[in-house]
Order: C-alpha cells, then structure tokens, then sequence
C-alpha cells in the first residue's frame, strides 16, 4: 500500500508515565521517543542501567517547582 520507499515500525513497551504517574503502555514515535497510551504525553526513552522514560520538554511551556507543603 505504501510502497517500498516507506516502512514502518512501532515498538510498544509497558513502563511507569512520569507524567500521569501510572503503569502503561507506551508506543514509540521515533527510535528513542515514546507516547504515553493513557494520557497521550510524549517521553524520551534513557537508557542507564535501567530503562527510564523522560518528559520532553516543550519551549513553550513553563515548569513551576511546587514543594510538598504546596508552599
């Protein structure tokens, strides 16, 4: 159907979201970026002796630390 310029490959790994905090599914988009299947946020994949999965970054959001006291 697509020819054969063109192949595609999904990956799907289970894991924790950092960004909903909850056991998933996640589906990669690119070789090391991986979307979450619950809430849809996109991670990258860091690989350091244990897999782990990071949020990435958006320039145009802005990240305010909160402590636990909710100060």
């Amino acid at each position: 159907m697509f020819g054969k310029g063109m192949s595609l490959k999904a990956e799907v790994t289970n894991g924790n979201c950092p960004l909903c905090q909850e056991k998933t599914v996640f589906v990669s988009l690119y070789s090391n970026i991986y979307r979450c299947t619950n809430c849809g946020g996109d991670t990258e994949q860091k690989v350091n002796g244990v897999i782990s999965y990071m949020p990435i970054s958006n320039k145009k959001i802005q990240l305010e630390l909160i402590k636990e006291d909710g100060a």
